[in-house]
């Protein structure tokens, strides 16, 4: 296996990162913008819109963060889950995927507690949240074992080390360092960093490099970046993250491995903020959805019966993208465990209703959601 010379925290200046704003400051204004709109229409809505957007975004972001990891969770688990933290319903004992319960806490915890400085308890306390079905993990604590923390790819024998943390005995040290880092370049720090976006970046990319627990680290780390943009704003984020990094995962990973060999990291600070502002696009695109989805009900919920609502409501877990492939009797009887000739009848009264349009034809036609 061939390892590269030398890493960003093996160098001499290490971590004094350097980097030049002349390439993000269109993605800083544009992020502070879209920001203040969103807050704006935050402000105007309703109580029980805003808990529907903060629920779906919610959803979004605790999904994507362990797929990015190769988890994948019950979406409903994890919708359950979310919606208890939130009181919204009860905590039901039917919540099984204790991951989903998991990664639910930590998506609240991080919501919740974005305003206290960052202490290592609070880390370890995110990491066992994750990880609390792992009884064979030792959870909450900095590794320890002495082997190289490594991010290797390829078949055996043709192995690449993509990049190497440092070794377990300094992790406690780097994250002393780091923390008091996070907590002097908070809103009101002496070390204040205002432009938000650019300090999530770097905590970002020096936590990954510290990758200071056996594992969990990426889903660690990206929670830390939202709790860096809340202090910034002044309230929870609106954005999934993980959704954006998710959809173009490769272009993560080489922009986090070149970061990684240097010091300079203005090509990290243009990558990350740009993908902050994609994600507070996406989240300014799913209120909008949000505000369509309360008024669709609104408007046809008296004209439905249990079926075509079961429907509607499956239909509208999918998100702004919707049902792929749209909807058809085959899929009708599938979510309501009905007769094909029900199964008819309700999609022709949904179509006369104006709830779905027909699109396509023969074989391939379909029926698509009519917002």
């Amino acid at each position: 296996m061939k390892k590269r010379e030398l890493y960003n925290w093996q160098r001499k200046e290490w971590p004094d990162f350097t980097f030049s704003l002349d390439g993000a400051e269109g993605n800083l204004y544009r992020f502070a913008e879209k920001a203040g709109h969103i807050t704006g229409i935050w402000k105007a809505i309703p109580e029980n819109m805003q808990m529907e957007t903060v629920v779906d975004l919610m959803l979004s972001e605790a999904m994507k963060t362990s797929e990015i990891e190769g988890e994948y969770l019950s979406r409903r688990d994890v919708l359950s889950s979310i919606k208890a933290n939130l009181g919204l319903t009860r905590r039901s004992a039917t919540v099984k995927d204790r991951k989903a319960a998991g990664i639910a806490d930590l998506m609240m915890d991080v919501r919740n507690s974005f305003k206290e400085p960052l202490t290592k308890e609070k880390l370890f306390s995110w990491h066992r949240m994750i990880f609390r079905y792992a009884e064979e993990m030792e959870t909450g604590r900095w590794r320890t074992h002495p082997e190289p923390m490594q991010i290797i790819s390829g078949a055996i024998g043709k192995q690449k080390i993509h990049f190497e943390a440092p070794p377990s005995a300094v992790v406690k040290k780097e994250m002393d360092r780091f923390i008091d880092w996070f907590n002097h370049t908070a809103p009101g720090g002496k070390d204040e960093i205002r432009k938000s976006p650019v300090r999530a970046a770097i905590a970002h990319l020096w936590f990954e490099t510290i990758h200071p627990f056996e594992d969990g680290n990426g889903r660690v780390g990206r929670a830390l970046a939202e709790k860096v943009l809340s202090q910034g704003i002044g309230r929870p984020v609106l954005l999934s993250l993980s959704r954006t990094i998710e959809a173009e995962k490769k272009n993560y990973y080489a922009a986090l491995e070149k970061a990684q060999g240097s010091l300079d990291i203005t090509g990290w600070i243009q990558y990350f903020t740009n993908t902050i502002l994609d994600a507070q696009m996406q989240a300014g695109e799913q209120i909008e959805f949000t505000l369509k989805k309360i008024k669709f009900f609104d408007r046809f919920t008296p004209d439905l019966n249990a079926r075509q609502l079961k429907v509607l409501h499956r239909f509208f877990e999918e998100g702004v993208k919707g049902f792929q492939g749209g909807m058809n009797a085959a899929k009708y009887m599938g979510i309501t465990k009905t007769s094909k000739a029900t199964a008819t009848r309700d999609l022709q009264e949904l179509v006369v209703l104006g709830v779905f349009a027909m699109a396509g034809g023969g074989r391939s036609s379909r029926y698509e959601l009519n917002v």
